[in-house]
């Protein structure tokens, strides 16, 4: 369903995108940190699998919009160009201190799971990253556009997992790094800002 190029550029993409500071990937430095690397990696995977109902979403809205007019799909995609121009700008100038929270109180690993998940799937800010995103990676003209957008957000959501799982695992390293080095986190975000920037112009110069 996805060319070799399609994929393994959006699998590049999703990778730093995915390891650039943000809400998810702090949480679960926090909650390695705090809870210890089993609870860590538990969360971790809800917070990846969350990302599921996201891909269901942009499923069926990209779905609905090329069914009903190809045009209202050419402006889903102008519009997510620009919202990721925007974050892009956003991360750029970005000064790099994200810091992990270390909460901690005990909780189950189901419970953990759970929450992980549920926090991940009621964020309004992912559901719009993932129908700007996701239909910058689809072709057109290869068909089958939802298959497309079903097999980048299970790829997303795959990678996010493995990720997520090995910040939970080497959660207390890597928190005790990027509290020493904030410079790291800020050109984490310069390159996951460039990418949005590079995406949503790409997508504005085409045509």
């Amino acid at each position: 369903m996805l060319s070799p190029e399609q994929f393994f550029g959006f699998l590049a993409a999703a990778v730093l995108i995915t390891l650039s500071p943000g809400p998810d990937n702090m949480m679960v430095l926090g909650v390695g940190m705090s809870k210890g690397r089993a609870r860590g990696i538990v969360f971790g995977l809800g917070c990846a699998l969350g990302c599921l109902s996201h891909t269901l979403l942009a499923v069926l809205g990209v779905s609905a919009l090329i069914a009903a007019s190809p045009a209202a799909f050419t402006l889903l995609k102008v519009c997510g160009g620009l919202y990721l121009v925007w974050l892009g700008f956003n991360a750029l100038k970005s000064p790099g201190g994200a810091q992990a929270s270390t909460a901690a109180s005990e909780e189950s690993l189901s419970r953990l799971f759970a929450k992980g998940m549920f926090a991940n799937a009621i964020n309004p800010k992912v559901v719009l990253f993932f129908l700007s995103f996701l239909p910058q990676f689809v072709v057109a003209t290869q068909g089958h556009a939802s298959w497309q957008t079903a097999a980048l957000g299970v790829t997303f959501t795959a990678q996010a997992a493995v990720l997520f799982a090995l910040l939970g695992y080497f959660s207390g390293s890597i928190g005790r790094w990027l509290n020493r080095s904030p410079r790291a986190g800020m050109w984490l975000d310069r390159v996951a800002g460039g990418i949005f920037v590079g995406l949503g112009l790409k997508l504005l110069v085409s045509r």
